[in-house]
């Protein structure tokens, strides 16, 4: 069923095999993938790569394009590269605008969210001797730069949304950092009340509701643990 708007005849896949995601069990670059799947009413499974030898089969057997993960089997296809799954996927359900000026905006603001993103990725193999610096650096980018860019844009149309007035994948994924930022300190969203409001807004989606439930796909901030696994599998 379709609880929320711009997100059109969800059961149009329901005969058609789910999704399938191979990566390893983390977050890392499939976690927005993830995210909009789950956001989107879409049941999808997972295989996850426990070795580095399951990486290398995948290899070897022609699945991987450019020979990384994430891998999504959907529709008969194996896509790879973040960005061409993600399109994928807002497209199919309706997360991408109406026309091309909105896709315009959607594009601009998650290049937005993957710039903010992109300095959080280094934190978990940040030396302990510079990991506080960098944070300090991640906070003053946060709420100086890029927090009060996404208020602004709500303010300046108050809509409930950052496009056209519809969910669309800006929405999905910039609360996805939210939670991220949140992660790092909660104070961070202190003076962005539309900003708090959106995440409230979109976490109390059915469908995302679910997503945040414990026992979800979603996976859990990385901690040691997760990243040596990580290492071993994908070698870094």
């Amino acid at each position: 069923m379709c609880a929320f708007p711009g997100v059109e005849n969800p059961g149009d896949s329901i005969m058609a095999a789910k999704p399938k995601l191979y990566y390893f069990d983390g977050r890392g670059r499939m976690e927005p993938i993830r995210w909009l799947l789950a956001a989107a009413g879409v049941e999808f499974e997972e295989e996850f790569l426990e070795t580095s030898k399951d990486l290398e089969k995948l290899r070897n057997d022609g699945s991987l394009m450019f020979q990384q993960v994430p891998m999504v089997e959907i529709d008969g296809m194996k896509l790879v590269q973040c960005r061409a799954i993600l399109n994928y996927i807002a497209a199919k359900y309706n997360l991408y605008g109406k026309d091309i000026k909105e896709r315009a905006l959607i594009d601009m603001y998650i290049e937005g969210v993957a710039d903010l993103n992109a300095k959080f990725r280094p934190l978990p193999v940040t030396p302990p001797d510079e990991k506080d610096a960098k944070i300090t650096l991640i906070k003053e980018s946060t709420t100086n730069r890029y927090l009060p860019a996404f208020e602004n844009v709500l303010k300046s149309h108050g809509q409930d949304y950052l496009v056209g007035n519809r969910l669309s994948r800006a929405d999905i994924h910039l609360v996805e950092l939210l939670y991220l930022v949140e992660e790092l300190d909660p104070n961070l969203l202190a003076n962005f009340p539309l900003l708090k409001a959106l995440k409230t807004r979109i976490s109390n989606l059915p469908t995302v509701k679910k997503f945040l439930q414990p026992g979800s796909p979603r996976k859990p901030p990385v901690d040691e643990k997760i990243l040596e696994k990580a290492r071993k599998i994908l070698k870094f």
